[in-house]
């Protein structure tokens, strides 16, 4: 689906692009967008999923800096809870239905983008770009994956990485585990020291979400980038004895997890770890900030004794990526206060305000470094390696259409049943397929 060619300055610049392919034949239909809605910017409606610890922490640090750089607009926090957004995505669909936009939404950039794009639901924001300087600010690749045809539909606010392997270092201690496995097969293994050496849960899971998450990093961990990109192209093949050993490897991590629980989001599992209940968790990076910031939405805890981090086993060098970003729907009953709104969330400021509370990296290649601490100093320079490979997130909406997103979720819930990897591969098959791709 994306291409890749690095730049120089500052390791930031590696480039992808949106292939072709991927786009033409999804939005021809797109809507250019134009003056919908009124310029009111007397109130602003910003309709997102963050509500956990950490997000919430991070959408509070932009209100507070919109506010004041926006005195006489009133914010509206239209956030819906649910881990990833899945219920999120839900209300927003049916509102966007029945016309009834908020003035702003969330959306992962990328393929979670097009049916919105398709159906003309948001605006072009080229000259929003254009008035503000962000074509000199932002990374080619991120403007490249949310530009259809000349036209940029969304703000980036940041970056994320999915493939993040958290781990007790206490646990692994008592289970006679050398440090975090680095590959699939050494992750079994460790699975196993725990079940048999501590009373600890081996790997923490929560909603049937973070399963999807879990699959996707397996995905990577057991084909390897090229394979796992490859898998994102028009016309892929998923029934390959790669991917049935793959969805092998998979089945077998399963055995070793808490039971899918949809009361218990991300938050639940990765506290486990650092709670030293859980050994393992695979979670993105936005965890952090819920471990590390102050009660009481966070757990003020310390890396090094209560956690750590590695690569998810068999994914180091590959920064498995999504991004974040703000939206103008077509017709915002406020058009004015989305656009004072998207101005924040693209500044500098607003950005180095936002990612350090959310657990995330600036999506602008200017963000204040020295900001970054811990994880994220980590992930900042991860970033910005000239040599690190990348890999789009499935699950976070970087190269599935919400479509392929559904079949792929429906997949994973049947297998939390049955179990079994060779259905699970059919069904991947078959929603690979159907995905219009």
């Amino acid at each position: 689906m994306f291409g890749r060619t690095r730049r120089g300055a500052a390791g930031r610049g590696r480039t992808m692009s949106f292939a072709a392919a991927a786009l033409a034949g999804v939005l021809a239909l797109a809507g250019c967008g134009g003056d919908g809605g009124s310029d009111d910017g007397s109130e602003v409606e910003v309709f997102s999923w963050w509500t956990g610890p950490g997000e919430a922490e991070g959408l509070t640090a932009l209100q507070a800096l919109f506010e004041k750089q926006n005195p006489g607009t009133k914010f509206v926090n239209a956030a819906i809870a649910g881990g990833s957004g899945t219920q999120a995505k839900a209300v927003l669909a049916s509102r966007l239905q029945n016309r009834k936009p908020p003035d702003s939404f969330q959306g992962h950039a990328g393929a979670e983008l097009l049916d919105y794009i398709k159906a003309g639901q948001i605006e072009p924001l080229n000259d929003f770009y254009d008035e503000n300087g962000l074509r000199d600010v932002y990374p080619k690749q991120l403007l490249d994956q949310i530009t259809y045809k000349g036209n940029i539909y969304s703000v980036p606010v940041n970056v994320h990485r999915s493939n993040v392997l958290w781990f007790n270092p206490g646990i692994l201690e008592d289970a006679g585990v050398d440090g975090p496995p680095a590959t699939i097969d050494a992750f079994i293994e460790a699975l196993k020291a725990v079940d048999a050496e501590t009373d600890k849960v081996p790997l923490s899971l929560g909603a049937q979400w973070t399963a999807d998450h879990l699959l996707e990093n397996v995905l990577l961990g057991s084909l390897g980038t090229d394979a796992y990109n490859a898998l994102w192209q028009p016309g892929a093949n998923w029934n390959t004895p790669a991917v049935k050993g793959a969805l092998d490897d998979f089945a077998e991590i399963m055995k070793y997890t808490t039971a899918e629980a949809a009361s218990t989001d991300w938050q639940g599992a990765a506290k486990a770890v650092v709670d030293g209940r859980a050994a393992f968790n695979i979670m993105g990076d936005w965890a952090y900030g819920y471990f590390v910031n102050p009660a009481p939405n966070g757990l003020a805890k310390k890396q090094g004794t209560d956690f750590d981090h590695a690569p998810a086993p068999g994914t180091d060098g590959t920064y498995m990526w999504l991004s974040d970003s703000f939206t103008l729907p077509e017709n915002a009953p406020h058009r004015g206060g989305a656009l004072a709104w998207l101005k924040t969330v693209s500044s500098k400021e607003g950005q180095d305000a936002f990612n350090p509370k959310k657990g995330s990296i600036p999506a602008r290649t200017d963000g204040d470094e020295s900001l970054y601490k811990g994880y994220l100093e980590y992930a900042f320079n991860e970033w910005n390696k000239p040599d690190i490979e990348l890999a789009g997130s499935f699950w976070h909406g970087v190269t599935a259409n919400n479509k392929w997103h559904t079949d792929i979720d429906t997949a994973v819930g049947l297998f939390l049943q049955h179990k079994d990897p060779a259905k699970l591969q059919e069904a991947l098959v078959t929603a690979a397929q159907n995905s219009g791709r």
